[in-house]
């Protein structure tokens, strides 16, 4: 019977036989370079008995006309080319999608090279996968076949909470008020693991976007004195209060916010709501603050608007008891506790939602102050507690 290939030139068979000496399976070698495992045995028998000449058989040590010997060897020369090329593309693609697991000195994360030997082993051999990863392939194997460990199941369950939190938080929530989320239901881990296990889950919370300033002043009106000079800390409830306006965008036109905070809950205890910039706004939210306070002697500290600087506004500070205080023209941190409350509804609301009517970005807001931020949203400032929560907690204390 004639021989269905040429017989393997004497060079491949010992460079073969030198990898399978050198710790490589005889299974892989002959998955790679396309021979047989028995063949390679029988190769290392033959190197070995006759030292390290190269393997002869009787039928290939017939003499063989020269021209047909020499066509041989170039079509298994051919063929070791064409597979060494076969390998060189593989290992050069490989890295490609390996999202940085293969790096000159750096040597990636095991659990991870698995996972993309899994996601790719219909298109490459896993033993040329597991090469170029530097990892094992019994130890692919047993990853495959091996349960998950108390560590990735405790991930597993901490992941969905994290999904339902941040769900919670309408996709607000970032690392520090997840971890304190977390802790306040009696989770205790760190904050990196919370920031690996969102990372993993793709989640993210939302960045503020820059001031503007938007303050006229009504140089006819004397100002009040600025009685905080920035230090915007109070030792109790309703001796400082924080004021500002701002607008919500609508395809019907703005509608216009004014809010009075607690400087030191951080509650918005005063707010009104409407489609102009009169006085009556500014006023209606400091009546809603005096009706739920019953202040003593506050300080009502605003910006230089011509709201705040009106005879109007003036006479209802008088009025209630208020002292009014007042920042600078045009300079966002002599209302800088305000401001950031402004940048919290920018960046967590309005950024995020696009309204049709007045009416529609009334409720929004609505929802958002007292139905959010108010009784649930965790305050930085307040060791990351809810304005409510914070006073609450310290009335039980008191």
């Amino acid at each position: 019977m004639p021989k269905s290939r040429p017989p393997y030139p004497p060079e491949f068979r010992e460079r073969v036989v030198e990898l399978l000496k050198a710790g490589r399976s005889g299974k892989s070698l002959a998955r790679e370079f396309g021979c047989t495992e028995q063949s390679i045995r029988n190769w290392k028998k033959q190197l070995e008995g006759s030292g390290s000449g190269a393997p002869s058989s009787n039928s290939e040590s017939r003499p063989a006309p020269r021209a047909s010997s020499a066509a041989s060897d170039e079509r298994a020369e051919l063929e070791r080319l064409r597979r060494e090329v076969r390998v060189l593309r593989e290992e050069r693609d490989i890295p490609k999608k390996s999202c940085g697991l293969v790096r000159a000195g750096v040597r990636g994360d095991a659990q991870a090279a698995y996972r993309l030997v899994k996601a790719n082993q219909a298109v490459h051999s896993i033993t040329t996968l597991c090469r170029v990863l530097e990892v094992s392939e019994s130890g692919y194997h047993a990853w495959r076949t091996r349960l998950p460990s108390k560590r990735a199941v405790a991930d597993a369950g901490l992941s969905e909470r994290i999904r339902a939190i941040h769900a919670m938080s309408d996709g607000t929530y970032g690392v520090p008020r997840i971890h304190a989320e977390l802790a306040a239901e009696g989770v205790h881990i760190g904050r990196k693991r919370v920031a690996r296990l969102m990372r993993a889950a793709r989640l993210e919370g939302v960045s503020r976007r820059r001031w503007c300033v938007t303050t006229t002043r009504d140089e006819r009106a004397r100002p009040a004195p600025d009685l905080v000079d920035r230090k915007f800390v109070a030792p109790g409830p309703d001796q400082l209060w924080v004021a500002d306006i701002t607008y919500i965008p609508t395809h019907a036109g703005f509608l216009y916010l004014a809010v009075v905070l607690d400087a030191w809950s951080r509650k918005v205890v005063g707010w009104a709501m409407a489609g102009h910039l009169k006085t009556e706004l500014v006023v209606q939210a400091l009546d809603m603050a005096v009706g739920q306070r019953q202040p003593q002697s506050v300080v009502h500290h605003s910006d230089q608007g011509t709201q705040y600087t009106s005879i109007g506004f003036g006479l209802r500070c008088k009025e209630a008891g208020v002292r009014p205080s007042m920042g600078s023209v045009g300079d966002a941190y002599d209302n800088a506790m305000c401001e950031s409350f402004f940048a919290t509804l920018e960046c967590e609301l309005l950024a995020r939602r696009r309204f049709t009517s007045h009416a529609e970005a009334r409720m929004a807001v609505f929802r958002f102050i007292e139905g959010w931020y108010n009784p649930l949203r965790r305050h930085s400032a307040l060791d990351y507690e809810s304005p409510a929560g914070y006073e609450k907690k310290h009335r039980a204390a008191a």
